[in-house]
């Protein structure tokens, strides 16, 4: 019988409010805090499965927007579920993809039913309400799904912040009333903006739904890091303490470490990957551009401390004759060095909070501090 999910917290930081937990799912367990990977379309861009496990990834993420309309959930579903589809044996969480809905369809018309959209495919019309998100989300076959829910933009006036949280909040619990199931666990959302008391005010709302886990949503969506790190740092705590907690979209090396702090378990940005794409390494000392002109005769691997395929096996010059040739093999190593940097940041948060040991701010290099909110 596969297991039902379930997280248990297993250490609490004595330096701040991170903890020690794992999160227990059907396809395998999760050591938080954790960062996802973003797989939109079925796939983390450049790499393989095996490339994901060997980097020391344990969950990645799926976008139900994308995949409703390419390939279809349905297909999915008959090729044997999102996990059979793209090879991926490990954990899936997947968004509900409201926000995809609402970023990508300027003219999205939402109504208490649910939204209407135009494809940015083919610019065909579609139509999504709470219980639609969950049909799709539950035929993908994810082991965390999302609730639906607006997400609004920054700035915004409180007036509609207010109006929209409460209107996310009666979609919170349509979806809870349709989603069937232990499979899969189905995540609450908060929203409320930059605003505290409508944070409180959403979270209050959304707890008493009563969900297995809870998202901070509407963050890293152009307010400052301040800002941002104020939000989160306020909200973190308004969520069960016996459930894990996911910043969604929120994931610069430095984000995760301060969020982490907080108290926030679970973690996804596109950041490494579309850093990577661009020739931006992440690096034990600092950001580096391999496209850079003082790199064409350099021999040295992109991070000396790093234990990856990419870092062991192939230098500085090699990533840039490749980036500039617009070889398909550099876009590979690229990505595989940024999630193994990534996944290795996230060993040594976790290890920091096993051994009780505070997080040393000299783990930040300068030029690993831009923020995903900036």
């Amino acid at each position: 019988m596969r297991a039902v999910f379930k997280f248990d917290v297993l250490k609490q930081h004595s330096h701040s409010s991170a903890r020690l937990g794992v999160v227990t799912t059907p396809h395998g367990t999760i050591e938080t805090p954790a960062f996802m990977p973003v797989g939109t379309q079925a796939t983390v861009k450049a790499l393989s499965p095996e490339d994901l496990v060997d980097c020391g990834s344990q969950i990645i993420l799926g976008n139900t927007y994308h995949l409703y309309l390419r390939p279809g959930h349905e297909i999915i579903k008959n090729l044997g579920g999102l996990h059979r589809f793209m090879n991926w044996d490990k954990p899936i969480l997947t968004d509900s993809g409201g926000f995809q809905v609402f970023s990508l369809n300027r003219l999205a018309k939402v109504t208490e039913e649910g939204v209407k959209f135009k494809s940015h495919i083919d610019g065909s019309t579609h139509a999504f309400s709470p219980e639609h998100a969950i049909k799709v989300q539950q035929a993908l076959g994810a082991d965390i799904i999302m609730t639906f829910d607006e997400p609004m933009p920054y700035p915004a006036e409180k007036s509609a912040v207010k109006i929209s949280l409460n209107l996310s909040t009666r979609w919170a619990k349509r979806c809870k009333a349709v989603h069937k199931g232990e499979s899969q666990a189905l995540f609450g959302i908060v929203q409320g903006g930059m605003f505290k008391d409508l944070r409180s005010q959403s979270a209050e709302q959304i707890n008493e739904i009563d969900f297995p886990g809870y998202a901070i949503g509407g963050l890293s969506v152009g307010e400052d890091i301040e800002m941002m790190y104020e939000m989160a740092e306020y909200t973190a705590p308004l969520l069960p303490a016996n459930k894990p907690r996911y910043l969604m979209g929120v994931g610069t090396p430095k984000d995760l470490l301060a969020c982490s702090g907080m108290g926030i378990d679970m973690f996804d940005c596109v950041m490494p990957t579309r850093n990577a794409r661009n020739g931006s390494l992440f690096t034990s000392q600092g950001k580096l551009n391999i496209k850079n002109n003082r790199y064409q005769t350099d021999g040295s691997p992109p991070d000396p401390a790093c234990d990856c395929y990419t870092c062991q096996n192939y230098s500085r010059a090699y990533l840039r004759h490749l980036f500039i040739a617009n070889e398909i093999f550099a876009l590979r190593l690229n990505t595989l060095h940024n999630i193994a940097f990534y996944q290795n940041w996230m060993r040594k948060i976790r290890r920091a909070i096993q051994d009780d040991q505070p997080f040393d701010p000299n783990w930040i290099n300068p030029s690993l501090e831009e923020s995903s909110a900036s």
